[in-house]
């Protein structure tokens, strides 16, 4: 349907021509938004905006625009056809309206887990219909670019804005943007069960067998969150040394669950007393009266980053574009801590207030985004075997 539909837009765009003519902002095939054309961000240029033909002279300063100026961005401003399909984490379905408001332009959200997002972009290899992944599945979506599915090369405007720790997730090939990073294993512990003195302060001691069947984690072969967690070790301790580390562990008798939910009823029930649990998980924990605390370690806890990446073949590439600047802006991700339905992470630009329960001392781990992505499935299998026995 998108291709018959790319006819119609060449025809919507003449349209576009004539309506300006007569002072109108709207065109047979829809609106074309005054902020959008405003905040265009050119092809690989990272947002440069101007007329058609690329000529700015005379166009005057910022606030000086006349009203033929004002015609010119409005006919250069991309025309939607059809909302901009995003797929992304069964959560903050919120950011449509936001970019809605923000722009004009419609968002259809597709919403699921990492694993059924990868799946369902799998099966629409031939034919993709999504525009926009936006999930936590950063080593995943990484590995689309390796067939050509992922815009590359291309650098939004406010990646200007990213912090220094966020500069350094951005892959070489800048297939896609990080726009969160949070704690897919904070250390938590039962206060009923262990104080300051006697709980685990870092990771290494959770192989002491002071802890002997009382520590759980999420399964990194299915809660998204969880792989990040378990290729940080990997990756910082080496693939022998990262085994050598889970096998203690599950020696010990780790308990691993499908997902943090469940992670969250085995420390609430006290089938576990020590967890590698998700920063958001966490802290609705404390926020709900559960006994229990939350360590940041010192080395830092291990991070799950959520990225967005363009589809290649994106007949609304222009409007894509404007999403993915728009998830980089500081105004936006500000909304995202304060209204999103996982507010607890650290945001990737500057300029963003974290949560206030949030420790102001947190600091996260991530492992090589091209070291996760190449080691990612042996990781799983190895770890789904051990699991297993």
């Amino acid at each position: 349907m998108k291709k018959i539909l790319a006819l119609g837009l060449c025809i919507c765009m003449t349209a576009a021509v004539s309506a300006c003519g007569s002072g109108q902002g709207q065109t047979a095939a829809g609106t074309v938004p005054a902020q959008a054309a405003v905040e265009k961000t050119a092809e690989g240029s990272g947002g440069e905006t101007g007329t058609s033909d690329g000529n700015t002279e005379g166009a005057g300063a910022a606030g000086e625009t006349g009203a033929g100026d004002s015609r010119s961005a409005e006919m250069d401003a991309p025309v939607q056809t059809e909302p901009l399909l995003v797929y992304l984490n069964d959560f903050d379905g919120v950011i449509g309206d936001l970019f809605k408001e923000a722009t004009g332009y419609d968002v259809e959200v597709v919403a699921g887990n990492g694993a059924e997002t990868m799946s369902r972009i799998e099966a629409e290899k031939s034919n993709p219909q999504w525009d926009v992944v936006w999930i936590d599945s950063m080593y995943d979506v990484y590995n689309l670019s390796g067939d050509g599915s992922l815009l590359t090369g291309w650098e939004p405007e406010n990646a200007a804005n990213l912090t220094e720790f966020s500069k350094g997730l951005v892959p070489d090939n800048k297939c896609c943007w990080p726009t969160d990073i949070h704690a897919a294993g904070v250390l938590v512990y039962r206060t009923d069960k262990y104080d300051q003195s006697s709980a685990p302060r870092t990771f290494a001691d959770l192989t002491d067998e002071a802890y002997a069947g009382q520590v759980g984690m999420a399964d990194p072969g299915v809660a998204a969150p969880a792989y990040p967690l378990a290729a940080y070790f990997f990756d910082r301790l080496g693939m022998d040394g990262g085994k050598a580390y889970f096998n203690q562990l599950l020696s010990q008798g780790l308990k691993v669950y499908p997902k943090n939910p469940q992670v969250v009823q085995a420390l609430a029930s006290g089938e576990v007393s020590i967890a590698l649990l998700q920063e958001t998980n966490a802290y609705d924990m404390v926020a709900g009266g559960e006994p229990i605390q939350i360590l940041w370690p010192e080395e830092g806890a291990p991070g799950s980053t959520r990225v967005a990446a363009i589809n290649a073949g994106s007949d609304q590439m222009e409007i894509a574009k404007l999403f993915v600047n728009f998830l980089l802006d500081p105004a936006t991700q500000q909304k995202l801590v304060d209204t999103g339905d996982e507010g607890y992470f650290e945001p990737s630009v500057n300029g963003v207030n974290r949560k206030a329960e949030r420790d102001e001392n947190a600091k996260m781990a991530v492992a090589d985004i091209e070291w996760g992505a190449k080691n990612e499935a042996e990781i799983k299998a190895w770890f789904a075997d051990m699991s297993a026995q």
